[in-house]
């Protein structure tokens, strides 16, 4: 133990020190995405800490998801959260890119729907009536982790000819170099949900497990593109919203 860490120990509280220098070590790269982290033992015994204080403190981790428990193998460090910048619209498949890792995406359902059979909900954020929907649903997977379960509603008549096989990559993409559209903006709402059922299983987590909700309205100036209701893992992805001027316009980026 070095001389700050010691330092650390005798003015902070037992727990919160410790806390705070084992984030340090994920942060320093002592330890790598995917590597074996220090046990309960080891913690007590190169930080002098007592072994209840040293499972406290890895079972916050984990339930952070900074670190991932394996029964009978071990502890490993968890992968680092994607970002989601709620002022800039940024596609999955570059968001994953730019973090190093694979994207891919399993298309589970595409169908078409009369926008009078389906929720009101659904026709009142689309604007549209007695008109026919494509209902979309996809699985998306950074280095084949699923991630995000999207739920997607759009217009027949603006993306006329939209085929299953188109929604394999970006929808952002999509909407640029087929349909010639630019999405301006989003008009977003977040909650914090816990994931059940069928949605939990297809993410691969626990029943009860936190998620993040979104639902938007994607807009190509005055038309409403899309509507959306979308699940992020809460151990895959956190939320945050950057300094800016007043004048700083929600971008959309490929």
């Amino acid at each position: 133990m070095t001389m700050t860490d010691a330092k650390k120990l005798v003015r902070e509280p037992m727990y919160q020190q410790m806390n705070e220098i084992l984030r340090v070590l994920l942060k320093t790269g002592e330890f790598a995405e995917g590597d074996r982290f220090l046990t309960e033992r080891q913690i007590a015994e190169r930080f002098q800490v007592s072994r209840p204080t040293a499972n406290k403190v890895l079972a916050g981790m984990v339930s952070e998801g900074l670190l991932e428990f394996k029964k009978g193998v071990g502890t490993f460090v968890c992968p680092p959260p994607l970002g989601y910048d709620i002022q800039t619209l940024v596609s999955f498949t570059q968001k994953v890119i730019d973090a190093g890792k694979k994207p891919s995406t399993q298309v589970i359902e595409f169908k078409r729907i009369k926008s009078s059979e389906t929720e009101a909900e659904i026709a009142a954020k689309l604007q549209v009536w007695n008109q026919e929907l494509f209902a979309i649903t996809r699985l998306r997977l950074a280095d084949r982790v699923p991630v995000i379960l999207e739920r997607r509603w759009v217009s027949t008549d603006i993306f006329s000819g939209l085929t299953r096989k188109d929604l394999q990559g970006s929808f952002y993409a999509l909407c640029r170099e087929r349909y010639g559209m630019k999405i301006t903006e989003s008009d977003q709402t977040i909650r914090a949900v816990a994931l059940k059922g069928q949605d939990a299983k297809i993410l691969k987590v626990r029943g009860g497990s936190p998620a993040l909700l979104v639902s938007a309205v994607g807009y190509s100036g005055q038309r409403a593109a899309w509507w959306e209701k979308t699940l992020y893992r809460g151990d895959a992805y956190e939320f945050h919203r950057t300094r800016s001027s007043p004048e700083r316009l929600i971008q959309t980026l490929p």
